[in-house]
């Protein structure tokens, strides 16, 4: 590999580290995928973990004092179980499951779609812990698509807590969230939390970026036309490229769909986060 071909890899790599802590563009939220978990109360952690057990931490969450906990149990309905659910603490008042839907058929369960927190006449279901086990008549839920924002963000958004907004992602496969529900507190860090079946219909992962839109605003993907040299476009729609490296600023200069790469061609990381955010595949030559 030529020295060239060495540098741009580097930067792109020294560019990919830094974006951290780069500040995002004014309508765009960042989004977390959230997996089925369970939240507890201290009367039902000490009932599953025994008596005066208290939650122990695995590793810090995103939002400010929240942790997974080391901690894990087994949900159960009608027709089946889930092992190893985490538990998220600290402790709260009420005890919550939150699942997806492809989670409550395997259980054999209907619950509700709810924002957290409210499970009045929720789904039954019963936890098993190593010390206990419980049925409860309510508390599970298909957690309804949220965004945490601090005061600070809803002014800067110009929306209110308890408002529904729409929220668009472009990737290999676009998808709009609608009626995701605003949660305002100066506790919270920006962020939007989706279920693992609405981040699979979009192909998120982790590190994705949404543009929050409200009630008849439109967002228009801006494209930059391609230049020609090294690249031999076949129709329209796809485009077999023939340098060996592709890197994000090539990406970002093709305005076809998808992208044809020769075998051994190398891909940075930039790259592929780039033609994800603006809906374009990437493939190798068969």
């Amino acid at each position: 590999m030529n020295q060239q071909l060495i540098e741009k890899i580097v930067g792109e790599v020294l560019e990919q580290l830094t974006k951290v802590g780069q500040t995002l563009p004014n309508d765009s939220i960042p989004i977390a995928v959230s997996a089925r978990h369970v939240h507890l109360s201290p009367h039902h952690v000490e009932a599953l973990f025994g008596k005066g057990y208290e939650l122990t931490k695995k590793a810090d969450l995103s939002q400010p004092n929240q942790f997974a906990a080391n901690e894990t149990v087994v949900i159960a309905g009608p027709k089946g179980s889930i092992e190893r659910v985490r538990v998220l603490g600290p402790a709260r008042s009420l005890t919550q499951a939150e699942v997806s839907w492809t989670d409550a058929m395997k259980l054999g369960v209907n619950p509700p779609l709810r924002e957290s927190g409210d499970i009045e006449g929720s789904g039954a279901f019963t936890i098993i812990g190593p010390k206990g086990s419980l049925f409860l008549e309510e508390g599970l839920i298909i957690a309804q698509a949220h965004i945490h924002m601090a005061t600070a963000d809803a002014a800067r958004f110009n929306v209110l807590n308890g408002e529904c907004v729409s929220v668009e992602v472009n990737g290999v496969r676009p998808i709009a969230y609608r009626n995701v529900k605003i949660r305002v507190s100066d506790r919270y860090r920006l962020e939007m939390h989706i279920d693992t079946d609405e981040a699979n219909a979009g192909f998120i992962s982790k590190g994705a970026i949404g543009r929050l839109m409200k009630s008849g605003e439109v967002h228009t993907p801006v494209r930059v036309e391609p230049q020609t040299s090294e690249v031999e476009s076949s129709s329209k729609s796809v485009l077999h490229f023939q340098k060996k490296l592709l890197s994000k600023d090539d990406v970002r200069d093709i305005k076809e769909k998808e992208i044809v790469l020769e075998k051994g061609t190398i891909v940075t990381a930039l790259a592929r986060d780039t033609a994800r955010d603006i809906g374009i595949s990437i493939s190798f030559r068969k």
